[in-house]
C-alpha cells in the first residue's frame, strides 16, 4: 500500500507486470501447450537420478585472489579452509557453507559433486604426484632399449 500526504485518503497500489515478463510467460505458456510432455519410456537411462550417486557436497575451487579485499572478504575464506588461488576443497550441503559461498560467489567456482567424489588434502597431493621412480626412454650413447 501507499500512503499519500493527505491523512484520509488511501490508495492502494497495482503491480503491473513488464512488457518482458509478459511476453516471456506469454511464450512459455504457449510452448508449454504446442509440445506433449515426454513419455517416461522416451527418456534415457543416464538422465535417470536413480543410476547417479546423490550430490551431497560442494567442490569449492579459488579462482581469483584475496589480495585487497576486505579482511571480512578473507575471513570468509579462511572459515572455508582455502588459503591460495586454485586450492579446492570439499564442504557437504548446508545452509552455512551456502551462506559463505554466497559471500564469496566473485572469486570462486563451485561444483556440486556426490560422496564419492570427495577427497581430502592427502589424496588430492597424491593424486597430483607423478608415479615413482623413472623410464628410460632412449640413450644418447645409442644404445637399444
Amino acid at each position: 500500500m501507499i500512503f499519500s500526504l493527505r491523512p484520509n485518503v488511501l490508495r492502494q497500489s497495482v503491480q503491473i507486470p513488464s512488457r518482458r515478463l509478459l511476453a516471456t510467460t506469454s511464450a512459455q505458456t504457449a510452448s508449454a501447450t504446442q509440445s506433449p510432455p515426454p513419455s517416461p519410456s522416451s527418456t534415457s537411462p543416464a538422465s535417470s537420478s536413480s543410476s547417479q550417486a546423490p550430490l551431497t557436497h560442494y567442490k569449492i575451487t579459488l579462482q581469483r585472489s584475496a589480495i585487497s579485499l576486505a579482511p571480512r572478504m578473507k575471513a570468509t575464506l579462511v572459515s572455508l579452509g582455502i588459503h591460495r588461488r586454485l586450492q579446492t576443497v570439499f564442504h557437504p550441503h548446508n545452509p552455512i557453507n551456502a551462506g559463505k559461498i554466497l559471500r564469496v560467489k566473485e572469486l570462486v567456482h563451485v561444483e556440486n559433486v556426490s560422496a564419492d567424489e570427495v577427497r581430502t588434502k592427502t589424496e588430492q597431493r597424491r593424486e597430483r604426484r607423478p608415479a615413482r621412480g623413472y623410464v628410460r626412454v632412449a640413450s644418447k650413447l645409442g644404445e637399444s632399449i
